[in-house]
């Protein structure tokens, strides 16, 4: 297969370097010391002291490398409109765009999902419908990832824990494409599942994390200090069931508490959200696919949002003071 990797950071480098060791020659698109690094020295991934390294055809450009017959996006939100700007050298009619991405893709409302709002654009997180155009809904096969990874240096991926991808086609079809994803997944070590709705799965995932994320980059907290309050652990209990309700509307129902959501939170113990380490990093943070969407899905469904709405405009104040919204 031609398989590139687009957006070769931390959960990308990870599903590459299994690919790469699976025996598939892997093409990758970066930039700036990323591209450097790996041309120079390959990918590696480390998983303790351990440190494999595998070659790769790493390049600026997406037209040295034509169409390709899977890409993994594996970007932060607010990066994805510019790489859609790019990929269509790498996009023919049957190439497989797996995106694995955290928050709502601007393709979730597609494949006869979401009831009365079937096919709405969702403008918080593709606001002018260039991102659909570019990667269209029949190309691409969702994915949730369930794995902790970081970057030690560029092109230098750190595996901490989990190794989990859920997949599936935003219709529902367990068609002969992703059955084929799913074994070369495998293949590639990484314990890949079949999902018959993957939307519920992008949705369970968002939300235990559309909340915890912002409270960090608002607090500068890590998740014990935060899940530790009784005040901020009632109004995150407030978000999440303001989005239950709203999954409940579009088909997706959601049968645990946010209290027991917020026991398995407690158990992953100290540590600093994503969107906490963005700020720090000083990167653009993923708030409209976390949160903004939300709030847009809330109003299609006629459910009220008064405490995303909360959560949303403090976090998109204190955000935009920094320079990352």
């Amino acid at each position: 297969m031609k398989i590139c990797i687009y957006g070769a950071g931390a959960i990308g480098g990870w599903i590459g370097a299994g690919l790469a060791q699976a025996g598939e020659r892997l093409n990758v698109v970066a930039r700036g010391t990323t591209l450097e690094a790996l041309q120079q020295d390959g990918l590696s991934l480390m998983r303790g002291d351990v440190r494999t390294r595998v070659p790769v055809n790493a390049v600026a450009d997406p037209e040295a490398l034509g169409v390709q017959d899977l890409v993994v996006i594996a970007v932060k939100a607010p990066a994805l409109a510019a790489v859609a700007e790019r990929i269509g050298p790498l996009m023919g009619r049957d190439t497989i765009v797996l995106v694995a991405m955290n928050g709502v893709p601007w393709w979730f409302l597609e494949g006869g999902f979401g009831g009365e709002i079937t096919g709405h654009r969702l403008a918080a997180v593709d606001p002018e419908g260039a991102i659909a155009r570019a990667i269209p809904a029949r190309n691409v096969i969702g994915c949730v990832v369930h794995a902790s990874c970081s970057l030690d240096g560029p092109g230098v991926v750190r595996h901490h824990f989990g190794n989990g991808l859920i997949v599936g086609e935003p219709s529902g079809e367990a068609t002969p494409r992703v059955q084929k994803l799913v074994e070369l997944l495998n293949r590639a070590g990484i314990d890949t599942t079949l999902s018959p709705q993957i939307q519920k799965d992008v949705w369970f995932k968002l939300w235990g994390n559309m909340t915890v994320n912002p409270i960090s980059a608002l607090t500068g907290a890590t998740t014990d200090l935060i899940m530790g309050d009784d005040y901020v652990r009632g109004f995150i209990s407030a978000v999440m069931l303001e989005a239950k309700e709203i999954g409940r509307r579009i088909g997706i129902e959601i049968t645990q508490s946010p209290e027991d959501r917020h026991e398995v939170t407690k158990k992953l113990g100290a540590f600093k959200t994503s969107m906490l380490q963005d700020v720090e990093a000083g990167r653009s943070v993923e708030l409209d696919a976390l949160v903004t969407v939300v709030r847009e899905l809330g109003e299609l469904t006629g459910v009220a949002t008064p405490f995303t709405d909360a959560l949303l405009g403090l976090a998109r104040l204190r955000t935009r003071q920094l320079g990352l919204y």
